[in-house]
């Protein structure tokens, strides 16, 4: 089944036919590193490591490029309020984003470019269009002449009359339409030399240039959250094109994290953090990135503890499975992907139907468990095996694997775990269920799952202590 994409710019669903056979070429917009990163800001990272993931495991060469903005108003004014040094501040938050990506496995970049590297790339492109008559110089500025390009407005669906560009005005633009790709030096801002006069680039201009420069002129997939439709994205079109370029042929844009149903703000940056969320509610890293990928990326996230335990709890369920399995019946190969899964993740990335089958199979191999069927369970663990890795969730992946100085608490937990167990299998041999009732609503209530099997009780975690 071929992989079908929905392209924000046609707004369909498209059969992905790469330029290159073989290979896929991705650009992710990254972080501007004003800031601590919330788990908003991450859920793009999470979302499209799941597109390379199932890109790289179907065959593909994948070229995945995500930037960095290293160089903003925003960037400049906090580093300002703070008293630093604007470089520092800058490289500061991009290690946290660098931190927070690690932290919920997704995989690094083929190629992290920042914007104050690809400066004399982004000269060039401004140059090309300036001769092309899209773009003008004035007073040390450099503005896109919106109305020179007919098709501006096409991505987001914006008429020309109501576009606002969301910029203070510069001095001398032609119209109030036209974005900034040029901003002139202010005493005491860092700057670069042009054949315009010395200045930074504009946000938009960036991301052009620097796709252009690893991707080349024409690339396949462009991804990024859907709050930079316009203008960030649809300025990003008509800089590319109108220099000459086809740019992005897909066009992929992932939901909000919201919270009362408003977008997650920055100001909520340290409470929302990763290590605060995985500190405050108890959750491992590999539950926060389960939670955050476990809804179909164009959807909206509705953030609350309560939803992010519940999803832990979902994702325990899945690890407990494959733990039995491991325990009881050895090592577990990866094995293949179902066709329910491909058929979801080939249908626009579908992650809630890929989940719902792995669900499936895991209730089989709980069966197949406790009819005594291990090898037939193990056959299904190494599918859900395959299946949870492109996901980015394996359990028995040694990234997520538990530190080493937890294996002492661990076998403490068991042995008491195992006392209540016997505790609760004498008051049954005596037929007191009313005793063993209350052995199991104490573990229950304590965090422990105990599950009957023809071999006895097996416990697993409910909720990771931390």
């Amino acid at each position: 089944m071929t992989l079908r994409l929905f392209d924000t710019e046609t707004r369909t669903l498209r059969d992905f036919t790469p330029l290159v056979p073989g290979h896929a070429s991705v650009y992710l917009c990254g972080a501007t590193v004003q800031g601590e990163p919330h788990i908003g800001h991450v859920r793009s990272g999470v979302a499209f490591d799941v597109l390379r993931r199932w890109l790289g495991a179907n065959g593909f060469d994948v070229a995945f490029i995500r930037n960095v903005t290293d160089i903003d108003d925003k960037i400049l004014n906090k580093a300002a309020d703070a008293g630093r040094p604007w470089w520092e501040w800058a490289l500061t938050h991009e290690r946290a984003f660098d931190r927070a990506y690690e932290t919920l496995g997704v995989l690094p970049p083929s190629y992290e470019p920042r914007a104050t590297g690809t400066i004399t790339q982004m000269v060039e492109m401004m140059q090309r269009l300036i001769d092309r008559g899209h773009a003008y110089p004035s007073e040390g500025n450099v503005y896109f002449d919106v109305r020179s390009y007919p098709d501006y407005g096409k991505l987001s669906g914006h008429k020309l009359d109501d576009v606002h560009q969301g910029e203070t005005a510069g001095m001398g633009k032609k119209d109030p339409l036209d974005f900034t790709m040029w901003k002139a030096a202010k005493p005491g801002e860092p700057s670069w030399p042009s054949p315009w006069g010395p200045g930074r680039p504009g946000w938009h201009l960036e991301c052009s240039a620097m796709a252009e420069y690893y991707l080349g002129p024409d690339f396949d997939i462009h991804c990024g959250g859907m709050d930079l439709i316009f203008p960030h994205h649809e300025n990003e079109i008509a800089q590319s094109r109108a220099a000459g370029d086809g740019f992005a042929r897909y066009w992929l844009h992932n939901g909000w994290v919201t919270m009362a149903g408003e977008k997650m703000s920055k100001s909520l940056g340290n409470v929302l953090s990763i290590p605060n969320v995985l500190e405050r509610v108890g959750v491992r890293a590999v539950e926060l990135r389960f939670y955050l990928g476990s809804a179909h990326y164009r959807s909206m996230l509705e953030y609350s503890d309560q939803a992010l335990t519940e999803a832990a709890a979902s994702y325990q369920r899945l690890e407990g499975f494959l733990l039995r399995v491991a325990e009881r019946a050895g090592e577990i190969p990866v094995g293949e992907w179902t066709e329910g899964f491909a058929a979801a993740l080939n249908d626009d990335l579908g992650v809630p139907k890929a989940l719902a089958e792995i669900h499936r199979l895991v209730h089989e191999g709980n069966k197949a468990v406790e009819s005594g069927d291990l090898e037939g369970a193990r056959t299904l663990a190494g599918q859900v095996r395959a299946m949870l890795a492109i996901l980015g969730v394996d359990p028995l992946d040694p990234r997520w694997a538990a530190p080493a100085d937890s294996s002492s608490a661990m076998d403490a937990l068991d042995v008491l775990i195992n006392a209540e167990l016997q505790r609760r299998q004498e008051a049954r041999a005596a037929k007191d269920w009313a005793g063993a009732d209350a052995v199991r609503d104490r573990l229950k209530a304590a965090g422990v799952e105990v599950t009957d099997t023809p071999n006895g009780p097996e416990w697993s975690l409910t909720k990771e202590k931390r």
